[in-house]
């Protein structure tokens, strides 16, 4: 019998043999499905406001935000199969004298000089944060961006698909902890309580929020996620 010449693998290809059928069935189709929906109109400020203080929410309906002034930044919403089930990345700040001192978020920033788009500054701060290595990301679209009042910054959250668990290590001084949980969780409606949040002003706010491991979900971040579990539940797919 003839043998075959040795041929050697392509990156991409050596990553396909390691990672099972199943994983790369249930996220090529999670990404097919993901990225036809976000073709279509999104969600938007409806979604997002289900997770807003009332105050927030009387505030968007009553007037439009002026936004020309705002400092620019983007979030990266990365989501990876895991023995599976479908996971996110969210990250804890440290404590700090700030507006979002020991928040939880997911990683991103403001826009730096040298980045060419949105998308790459999303990509560089879930590397720098978190060690996300952005050719390891699939970006498939942006959510809807979101104007942040207290910091004044307007944020745009970028969806991106992962084919396999990242190596994730917490920059020593931006990141507090790293938390992953899963995408099933944070879909549940039954997770969603009010809490007074204690804000840096000393204002006492009441707000829709969440807890993942241990640690409250509120704000911008479960604004973002609000309208992410509108997206993801008008899929139907099993995650």
């Amino acid at each position: 019998m003839e043998m075959l010449p040795f041929m050697s693998m392509t990156g991409k290809e050596q990553l396909k043999k390691q990672i099972p059928k199943f994983v790369r069935v249930m996220m090529d189709e999670l990404t097919a499905r993901l990225s036809e929906r976000m073709a279509s109109p999104l969600p938007g400020l409806v979604a997002q406001l289900k997770m807003a203080s009332n105050l927030r929410a009387k505030a968007a309906a009553s007037f439009n935000m002026d936004v020309k002034n705002a400092k620019v930044g983007a979030v990266l919403i990365a989501l990876y199969p895991d023995n599976g089930v479908i996971r996110t990345v969210l990250m804890k700040r440290p404590d700090y004298d700030g507006t979002h001192s020991g928040q939880i978020s997911f990683p991103g920033g403001k826009v730096e000089e040298q980045d060419a788009d949105i998308i790459q500054t999303a990509l560089r701060e879930a590397e720098e944060e978190v060690n996300i290595k952005p050719d390891e990301v699939r970006v498939i679209g942006q959510l809807t961006q979101l104007y942040i009042p207290p910091s004044n910054f307007l944020v745009y959250p970028v969806l991106g698909i992962l084919s396999k668990p990242p190596l994730l290590i917490p920059d020593q001084h931006e990141v507090e902890s790293i938390h992953v949980p899963e995408l099933s969780y944070l879909l549940r409606d039954d997770i969603i309580d009010e809490t007074e949040i204690l804000l840096s002003t000393g204002y006492k706010l009441r707000t829709p929020s969440f807890k993942v491991d241990g640690h409250i979900v509120w704000g911008a971040t479960a604004m973002i996620i609000s309208e992410l579990k509108d997206i993801v539940s008008s899929i139907d797919i099993k995650y």
